[in-house]
């Protein structure tokens, strides 16, 4: 099973990659804009999965999202 979470856009590189945060960690992935109409801009949110950003979030949209996992991944390790 594959969970596509929001990332931010921090960082355009070359050939069409971009590097995302995911949340407000320390860790970032890499993902091809080959699959979007337009380049997003530094800090737009988008959702990827295998290594594509699919399409655009709205940053409220990420924030809710984001903040739901975290609160799914509390229960989850019993800090709930």
């Amino acid at each position: 099973m594959c969970l596509a979470v929001p990332v931010k856009v921090e960082e355009h590189l070359e050939a069409g990659m971009l590097r995302c945060r995911v949340g407000e960690s320390e860790t970032f992935v890499l993902a091809s804009d080959a699959l979007l109409e337009d380049r997003p801009a530094l800090g737009d949110y988008v959702i990827v999965h295998a290594g594509f950003a699919l399409h655009r979030v709205e940053p409220e949209a990420a924030a809710e999202t984001l903040s739901l996992l975290r609160e799914i991944a509390a229960q989850e390790a019993g800090l709930g």
